[in-house]
């Protein structure tokens, strides 16, 4: 293979006098260029990915333990899930839930019609300010708080036009006193300069079809979605508290099917708009790229699109799920598509090579739902799910997904390319905190935070290639290509022009840093693929493969 190589000497016979000047013009530089590394220094390294989905403790110290851990390795946000408001019959009422011996459903609701009776849970505490209409009332019963809400059937006063009312009976915090779970989080995000989306109450599954809601009482659903909305503004209405995630998943699908999911998006979505106007949500569908049963790229597509329309008048983030947790989808670039798939995927796949079971990689499935949501007012975010398929080489304690290596998630992140503004993470609890095989993926990340990561490149008509990612500053970059001519270089030049702004300053993930391979006069062969390798300052290198074409 042919090397370029630019070389440099001092002849022979230069003088002393020669010598002392080209030191001291050496010197010089050496002074100007390190001027010019301080005032373009990098921020201090920290992991791509800034967020994390969780699971909240009413303890306060507990949430701040994992809050800061959480950023200790890069994190800014953290998500919870939300809980199911479920039927329920005046059985199914807890036994503690008691006014002077009668059913505290029963007790509300006197000298009203009921039309249904739901119970929901979420280790909150609820009481006094949740209450909306006169009905509504809070108890503690063998010292368990309850809250009890009657919400009119119809309409959006205490008075339901109908006559009929929905009964929700709260079961609360574990102990009377205690803040709950969302109330702690958001003050401990907001005390951490962190975010925090509380997960948005959910309707149960249907008995038919599992992966569809039960939307035979969407009235209450949506009532009660407006009531927790407004609770949490009287409770946890602080800085931290940066909107809430929309739990019910689905795939990115233009299918019909799914179509009543997307209809709780837009009743949530609109509820968020109305009761929290500064705030935002979060929705998170899944990928499957297999061949056999999986997604195309149109329908990812379109799917993004109508998800992403959901929104309305509300901010909404669609953070995509990669796939690469469950073996839906394969993380591999197109000169890879002959090799065979990792030992994780397999063990969902089967043997064979990525491009006998994936129907393209998850890079062009980001690429296109970047192209659906676009024009919808919504953002496009990523969810790197950060486990991957169990053997028996990934045991992760008793949880049903395996340990996930360093690397894999480094090849994921790349994947990912420059299409999402944000990458998130699940989950936190579990994936990043057991021990296996290796020791807790969230101490691999912080031991190494400084490995670069390529997300994109551009390979310039004048020689230059563009490269974006993290870490990238200070060290050099090696390209591999092969010109128009058919010939095959290979060069390691200084990485110049280092930009920490470049997602800032382009509108996009603003973690996103650039460098500049200056190749010289060159060219790249159409349809040609390329190799980039990066050695920061630090003298760290990109542990995942990554090549792009022309």
């Amino acid at each position: 293979m042919a090397k370029f190589r630019s070389e440099t000497s001092v002849p022979p016979t230069a003088n002393a006098r020669h010598t002392t000047a080209s030191l001291l013009a050496a010197f010089v530089l050496v002074i100007g260029f390190l001027h010019a590394s301080t005032a373009q220094a990098a921020a201090p390294p920290v992991y791509p990915i800034s967020g994390y989905f969780i699971f909240g403790s009413t303890s306060d110290s507990v949430n701040s333990q994992k809050l800061s851990d959480i950023k200790a390795v890069g994190g800014d946000t953290v998500i919870t899930f939300g809980s199911r408001i479920k039927p329920a019959t005046l059985t199914d009422i807890p036994a503690d839930c008691k006014v002077n011996g009668i059913n505290c459903a029963q007790a509300a609701a006197a000298g009203v019609k009921v039309n249904r009776y739901f119970t929901y849970s979420d280790s909150a505490l609820w009481g006094t300010p949740s209450h909306v209409c006169p009905r509504d009332i809070s108890l503690t019963g063998n010292g368990k708080p309850f809250t009890v809400l009657v919400l009119p059937n119809q309409g959006s006063s205490c008075t339901s036009p109908n006559g009929l009312y929905d009964v929700v009976v709260i079961s609360g915090a574990t102990a009377a006193g205690t803040v709950g779970v969302n109330v702690s989080l958001a003050k401990t995000a907001t005390s951490l300069g962190m975010k925090y989306y509380a997960g948005l109450p959910m309707p149960v599954a249907r008995t038919d079809y599992g992966y569809l809601p039960d939307v035979t009482y969407l009235p209450a659903f949506t009532q009660f979605t407006e009531r927790f909305l407004r609770y949490q503004a009287k409770v946890a209405n602080v800085a931290g508290l940066a909107g809430f995630y929309l739990s019910y998943e689905m795939p990115v699908t233009s299918g019909t099917t799914f179509d009543p999911i997307l209809n709780l998006y837009k009743i949530q979505n609109q509820a968020i708009a109305l009761i929290h106007p500064g705030r935002s949500g979060v929705v998170s569908p899944y990928l499957d790229g297999r061949k056999t049963g999986g997604l195309s790229l149109t329908q990812v597509r379109d799917g993004a699109e109508k998800i992403g329309m959901t929104a309305g008048n509300n901010k909404l983030a669609v953070a995509i799920q990669d796939g690469m947790g469950t073996g839906k989808s394969g993380a591999f670039f197109g000169n890879e598509a002959n090799n065979p798939v990792d030992q994780f995927n397999a063990s969902i796949v089967g043997t064979g090579t990525w491009g006998s079971k994936y129907q393209a990689p998850v890079r062009d499935y980001f690429v296109a739902a970047a192209e659906g949501i676009d024009g919808t007012g919504a953002e496009l975010w990523a969810n790197l799910e950060g486990m991957a398929p169990a053997t028996s080489q990934n045991p992760c304690d008793s949880n049903s997904r395996g340990q996930t290596t360093k690397s894999r998630v480094d090849r994921q992140l790349q994947q990912l390319g420059n299409s999402p503004t944000r990458v998130i993470s699940y989950m936190w609890d579990g994936y990043y905190t057991c021990t296996g095989a290796w020791s807790p993926l969230a101490e691999r990340l912080k031991a190494g935070n400084m490995t670069p990561v390529i997300t994109d490149s551009i390979f310039y008509g004048n020689g230059d290639v563009l490269v974006t990612g993290q870490n990238l500053s200070g060290g050099t970059v090696y390209v591999k290509w092969t010109d128009t001519s058919g010939r095959t270089f290979e060069k390691t030049v200084t990485a110049a022009d280092y930009n920490a702004d470049y997602g800032t300053q382009h509108g996009i993930n603003p973690r996103l840093e650039s460098v500049t391979a200056k190749l010289g006069s060159t060219s790249l062969g159409i349809g040609k693929y390329y190799m980039i390798d990066v050695v920061n300052g630090a003298g760290a290198k990109n542990d995942a493969f990554y090549s792009d074409r022309g």
